[in-house]
């Protein structure tokens, strides 16, 4: 790999976590779905608790996948953080339908409502540009 290649990679791989980053607050933060999250399941009380294990959750994926870490595990433990897994992602799917207008309020907020459909395509191609990536270049 040479300099520029490198260099290449790094601007690539800060751009699109600052993307992603910028979406997670955007959609936890900002329209509060933690709390909202917490009103569903009648646990109110407990929401700052969901942030912090949100971010912990983050940190830690983050370090596990970047350092290669894992837990060998028997595969009939592993059931149990895929149904903690599985739980979070119905109940965060259930928050999601409360705020299906993240676009727009996000779009609003930024200014930029006469850019949803650029902003809605940039979105699209980025996602089917880094699967097409990850799938064919990545993985060989």
């Amino acid at each position: 790999m040479t300099f520029a290649q490198g260099t290449l990679q790094i601007i690539l791989g800060m751009a699109g976590g600052l993307a992603v980053g910028s979406g997670v607050i955007a959609f936890f933060i900002v329209l509060d779905i933690m709390p909202r999250l917490a009103q569903l399941t009648r646990t109110y009380k407990k929401s700052r608790a969901y942030e912090k294990a949100m971010v912990l959750g983050s940190v830690v994926g983050t370090v596990a996948d970047f350092w290669d870490i894992y837990l060998p595990l028997p595969k009939i433990i592993t059931w149990i953080p895929g149904l903690f897994c599985g739980l979070f992602i119905g109940l965060l799917a259930a928050a999601l339908t409360e705020v299906l207008n993240l676009l727009p309020i996000l779009a609003k907020r930024l200014h930029m409502s006469v850019y949803m459909f650029g902003l809605l395509m940039a979105m699209v191609l980025g996602k089917v540009t880094g699967s097409l990536f990850d799938w064919f270049v990545y993985n060989r």
